[in-house]
C-alpha cells in the first residue's frame, strides 16, 4: 500500500524493498511507540528513509518477534543506520528482535558534539537550522497502537521523522569534521550497544561518583 508517497508493509519489508535498501549506503531510521519506558511500550511503526527520499513504513503487531528482512537490514555492516537519538531505538531493536544495530550514527550526539552554540538539539530544531524545514510535530503524541487505523497525519508526521535525516546527518559530518570532532562523535557511535545493554538491564547512573 503507497499513502502520500510513503510505502506501507505489514510486519516487515518486502523482498524488493529490501533489496532496494540494502543497495545504499546509509538508511534513515526511526520508530513510533507508546511511549517512551524500554520493556513497558511497545513499538508500532518502523519508517526508513534512502538518499532518494523513498520512504517505508512498517507496522508491527503486537507481540511480533521477528521481522526477518528488517534485522538482515538492521545488522548489515555495509550500511550506516541513521537516527535521531539512536540509544532508545537501537535498545527497542535488541529487546524485540534480539539484534545488534549497527553502524550508527546519531544525530543528537552529533548535534551535541558539533552545535555548541545552542541547547536545543531536538529533531525539530536541527530539521529547521540544517534542512531549512519546519515539522510538524501535531501527531507526536498520538495512539500509535491501532496499526490499520492510523491516519494520514500520522503517517506524514513518522515520513517526516525519517526524510531529513541523511540530509541532516551530512551536514553535521561537515560541522564535526571542520571542529575535530567527528572521531570523538565516532566513538561515541560505537559505544552505544554499551548503553543499550545497561538500559536494557536497567542499570542508571553507574558512571556517576557516589
Amino acid at each position: 500500500m503507497v499513502l502520500d508517497n510513503v510505502q506501507v508493509c505489514d510486519e516487515d519489508l518486502d523482498s524488493a524493498t529490501l533489496a532496494r535498501y540494502m543497495a545504499a549506503d546509509e538508511i534513515a531510521i526511526d520508530t513510533e511507540k507508546m511511549g517512551l519506558v524500554l520493556g513497558r511500550v511497545r513499538r508500532c511503526l518502523v519508517q526508513l528513509c534512502d538518499s532518494q527520499g523513498f520512504v517505508t513504513a512498517i507496522r508491527i503487531a503486537k507481540g511480533q518477534t521477528q521481522a526477518p528482512n528488517l534485522q538482515k537490514l538492521l545488522t548489515s555492516w555495509d550500511i550506516t543506520k541513521v537516527f535521531h537519538y539512536a540509544r532508545f531505538d537501537v535498545a527497542q531493536f535488541t529487546a524485540t528482535f534480539g539484534v545488534e544495530t549497527a553502524p550508527i550514527f546519531c544525530t543528537k550526539i552529533a548535534s551535541k558534539l558539533a552545535r555548541t552554540y545552542t541547547s536545543s538539539h531536538g529533531l525539530k530544531s536541527l530539521v529547521a537550522e540544517l534542512a531549512g524545514v519546519e515539522l510538524d510535530k501535531k501527531a507526536q503524541s498520538s495512539d500509535w497502537g491501532d496499526a490499520e487505523n492510523l491516519s494520514r497525519e500520522q503517517y506524514n508526521y513518522a515520513a517526516n521523522d525519517v526524510r531529513y535525516l541523511l540530509d541532516v546527518k551530512g551536514k553535521l559530518t561537515t560541522m564535526l569534521k571542520r571542529e575535530d570532532r567527528y572521531q570523538l562523535a565516532q566513538r561515541c557511535f560505537q559505544a552505544i550497544p554499551v548503553f543499550v545493554a545497561l538500559d536494557i538491564l536497567q542499570y542508571q547512573n553507574i558512571f556517576d561518583h557516589r
